[in-house]
């Protein structure tokens, strides 16, 4: 019956989310503060791409800074991963640095991210990983390593400015590498 109950309220929240009225999607959003779960983070992103008003991506935002529930880990992944979101993945990336979730276990996502992004991009994820806590898989961090390597080896004109970033990522890998070994 509560279940039922649940899936009632992120039905009217999705409506509230869905609607063209800025009121409306405040509502969604501030109700997601309290009943939302982590399979509301696809339709937050689809929002967040199909364009909102300033204050409701403003608010999006906030809401997916403040995340402390670690079931949304995946979720948030999936979107940054999933192509259809890539012109608001420096955004999704910007909240990840802010919110208080553990992401540790996707580090060589980020470096991949990192190497194949932008500039502001790569930056986000340098701040992301300065930010991660760990424990980490020595296969994640082989796995960035590689990623950097195949970057520094191409033959493609590197952005001097992302080809910073990219060696300060390789030098906190290095750090936590020897972490590893200790």
């Amino acid at each position: 019956m509560a279940e039922k109950k649940q899936t009632q309220k992120l039905t009217k929240i999705l409506e509230d989310l869905n609607s063209d009225d800025v009121k409306k999607v405040s509502k969604g959003i501030k109700a997601l503060e309290a009943h939302g779960n982590a399979s509301m983070i696809k339709p937050l992103a689809d929002l967040l791409l199909k364009g909102v008003s300033e204050k409701n991506e403003g608010e999006i935002i906030e809401l997916l800074s403040c995340l402390k529930d670690t079931t949304v880990v995946v979720e948030v992944m999936d979107v940054l991963e999933e192509e259809k979101y890539l012109p608001i993945r420096q955004i999704i990336l910007s909240t990840i640095w802010n919110t208080k979730v553990d992401f540790s276990n996707y580090i060589d996502t980020f470096v991949e991210i990192a190497v194949k992004g932008n500039f502001m991009e790569s930056l986000d994820c340098l701040t992301i990983i300065e930010n991660l806590e760990g424990p980490f898989m020595e296969e994640d961090i082989l796995e960035s390593q590689l990623h950097l390597k195949t970057y520094m080896e191409s033959t493609e004109t590197k952005d001097e400015q992302k080809a910073h970033i990219l060696s300060e990522i390789a030098l906190k890998l290095k750090e936590i590498n020897m972490s590893l070994m200790d």
